[in-house]
Order: C-alpha cells, then structure tokens, then sequence
C-alpha cells in the first residue's frame, strides 16, 4: 500500500485526531483498498471456539463506535476490537488530546473515552452484521464505563446485557488512564466483585453461548501488583488477558515537548515493557491464561516477540499511524517467513516458546 507514503507528509501536518477522523470517513467511503488475502493454515489459531484466520488483530481505540468493522477486517487482521463503548455518549477530554512523535514512533493520547454512546454503537455492529456479503473474521467487543459513573459495575454489565449476545468475545477495560479512578479496579477486592457481577450478567443474558470474557491491564504494574492481578484472574476463571494499555512512562528519549503531554504513551516505546509483562504473565499462569499481546507492534518480527514470550494472539493500532493501513498485511507475511524458518508449522507451537 505505497500510496500511504506519498500521503504520510500531509497527514502528519494534520492533527492526529482530525487526520483519524479522515481515515475512518475513507474507509467507510470505500477509499482504502483491501489487502491481498493471506490464507495459510499456519497462521490460523484456535482458540475459545473460535477460530482467527491469522493472529494480528486491530487494538481497540481505533473504531471507538462500530462503524468501520468490515473495511478493517479487510485489511488483513484476523480480528478486530471494537471500541472502547460505554453506556451514555460521552464527548471525552478536551481537544487537543491526541500527539504524535514521528522520530520515535510514539503517540500520547488522553481522549477519555469519547464515543457515541452503546445506542448508536449497537446500530452499528447491527448493520455489519446484517451484511450478506461480510468479510470473515473475529469481533471482540471492548466495554467501559462512562466518566461520572459512581458505580462501576452498573455500566459494564449494562454493556453486557445489551452487546453481549452479539460478540465473539467481550474486552473489560479497567486500564485507560484518562478515565479517573479506572485503573483503581486494578486491585483484588474491586476486580473481583466487578468481575462477578459481569459474569453473572453474562450467564443471564448469553445462557446458551457464552462470549469468552477478557480483561485489559496497564503496563504501569509492580511485580507484586501482577502477581495479584494473575492470581485474581485465575480466581475469578476469566477467559484470557489483553497486555497491555498505555503507560504514563516517559522514556528520557521522546522529544522533549512530546514528552511533557499528559496521558498514555504508546507505539514503539511500550514494546519492550508490553512483552515483559506478557512474559511474566505467562510464568504466572502456567501458561494456561490466553493473552493479547498488545503495544508498540510495528513488525512481524515484533509480534513474533510477543508469541514467544507468551501471547496467542496480538493487536496493532500506533503501528498503522506510521506504518500505514498495509501493516497487518506485512506483519502476517513476515510472521509466516519467522515461523518456517524456526521450524514451526503452526502459530500455537510458537506460543510461549521463550520459556520451553
């Protein structure tokens, strides 16, 4: 997809979430050409029931309210996240909120979840899924809470009630920093209580199909803290982890205005912390917690790093601002070049292969 080369320059004159909103406007126009298909058993994994043509999935964060599902899918990504949707519309923090550092591949946002609303994200996905002609692929469904809500628990399992039935898997988001006291459900008590509740929704209102329950975690996690959180995780029989969300880091390297911006860090500077805590994660679990593997994917290589620490699956979203609307495409192709010269004939051999 070279043509994203020539349009790079004048994007990046452009601030980041108007030129976002331009993207989503083209691939709902059909402006953004597919990618070429990839069909190859290696790269399929099974998992949940369910079955990803190949493990590069698109992050949450991207298509905050369903609208651009199809177009995604048919770039090349095996699975695509939408959201993340909260129960009201919520117009998020003030703009400018969203800064890019082109030298070191990095965006820092602090949007708040601004979406609108699970009403018109429901109308959305209603009307993908109602499409004859669909492209295949896996949709997991990221749910959080809207920013004055004072009780957690109620929104989640609104979201559950009303969205639940219609997604492959279900994404509990308690790991943004932009919403306040969202990263406090980080802790046994709170996760666990909210996690009960979810699932009990999930039991009333899915009792036939069951989506698989995941939960996304910060990076920003002391060993002790991860040590809780994989035992609590355990406990509460969730059905994998999504690693990881922004970090509030600021490596010394990062431009120095860039650097100064409040919010979540992400792109290539979260790689290695991301991948360390998938590493840990695994050791923790016995290896028997799937994991998403997200933050700082700009390569094949580089989600082949996460698979050999851990990860079953992985998710790119910073990677495409600089890397272009072609990197799900690439990396597919690059992974499936690392897999057979390792010897693997499958994704699944390659999981967790750092610690074998």
């Amino acid at each position: 997809m070279d043509y994203y080369r020539s349009l790079k320059p004048l994007l990046f004159h452009i601030d980041p979430e108007t030129a976002h909103g331009m993207g989503i406007r083209a691939m709902k126009m059909g402006m953004v050409p597919p990618a070429p298909s990839i069909n190859d058993k290696a790269l399929e994994v099974a998992l949940w029931g369910l079955k990803f043509s190949n493990p590069i999935g698109l992050s949450a964060g991207f298509d905050k309210n369903a609208e651009v599902i199809g177009p995604a899918l048919k770039l090349g990504f095996g699975f695509v996240e939408a959201g993340t949707v909260t129960p009201k519309p919520q117009a998020g923090n003030p703009r400018p909120r969203v800064f890019r550092d082109p030298a070191n591949e990095a965006v820092i946002n602090r949007m708040g979840f601004p979406n609108e609303g699970a009403s018109v994200f429901k109308r959305n996905l209603e009307r993908f899924l109602r499409q004859s002609q669909k492209p295949s692929g896996i949709i997991g469904l990221n749910i959080g809470m809207n920013k004055d809500q004072a009780d957690p628990a109620s929104d989640y399992t609104a979201l559950v009630r009303l969205l639940g039935p219609m997604a492959d898997y279900l994404t509990v988001n308690i790991s943004s920093p932009n919403t306040p006291g969202l990263r406090d459900l980080q802790k046994r008590e709170p996760l666990t209580a909210l996690l009960n509740a979810i699932m009990e929704t999930r039991r009333e209102t899915c009792p036939d199909k069951q989506p698989p329950l995941l939960v996304k975690l910060a990076p920003d996690l002391t060993m002790e803290q991860q040590e809780e959180l994989a035992g609590t995780l355990m406990d509460c029989k969730v059905d994998g982890v999504i690693l990881t969300n922004t970090t509030l880091d600021r490596p010394d390297y990062l431009s120095p205005d860039f650097r100064e911006q409040k919010g979540g860090l992400s792109g290539k500077p979260v790689r290695e912390k991301s991948t360390a805590l998938i590493r840990n994660f695994y050791k923790l679990t016995d290896g028997k917690l799937p994991i998403i593997g997200v933050g700082g994917i700009s390569s094949g290589a580089d989600a082949y790093e996460k698979i050999k620490a851990g990860a079953s699956l992985v998710q790119i979203y910073s990677g495409m601002i600089f890397k272009g609307p072609g990197l799900a495409y690439a990396a597919n192709t690059e992974l499936l070049k690392l897999l057979r010269a390792d010897g693997y004939t499958t994704i699944n051999e390659a999981v967790g292969a750092d610690h074998k």
